[in-house]
């Protein structure tokens, strides 16, 4: 079993900035990915960003340029940071970390003057 602890997100104006945080703990395997997702409401969940334990990022044409994910191998922690949010960033984010498919609780980000 994994659980995934996020927190970070927030009340953010068009072109601030947010740090979100998502840590793993219990059975953690030695390579893992962890990832971060996004779902507004109407809409499906989408991925935002995921990294791999040796270092490979990818993420969606949509934040691209303006998010970065980073992860603490040491501390099982993967950060997003998201900067010159949109309105269209608003969301509820979420970390999910694979082999097994965990999923956290999800942290609101809201990006609105």
């Amino acid at each position: 079993q994994v659980q995934l602890v996020e927190s970070g997100g927030g009340l953010v104006q068009p072109g601030g900035s947010l740090r979100l945080s998502c840590a793993a703990s219990g059975t953690i395997f030695s390579s893992y990915v962890m990832a971060w997702y996004r779902q507004a409401p109407g809409k499906q969940r989408e991925l935002v960003a995921s990294m791999s334990t040796g270092g490979y990022s990818d993420y969606s044409d949509s934040v691209k340029g303006r998010f970065t994910i980073s992860r603490d191998n040491a501390k099982n922690t993967v950060y997003l940071q998201m900067n010159s949010l949109k309105p269209e960033d608003t969301a509820v984010y979420y970390c999910r970390y694979n082999p097994g498919n965990y999923w956290g609780q999800g942290t609101q980000v809201t990006v609105s003057s």
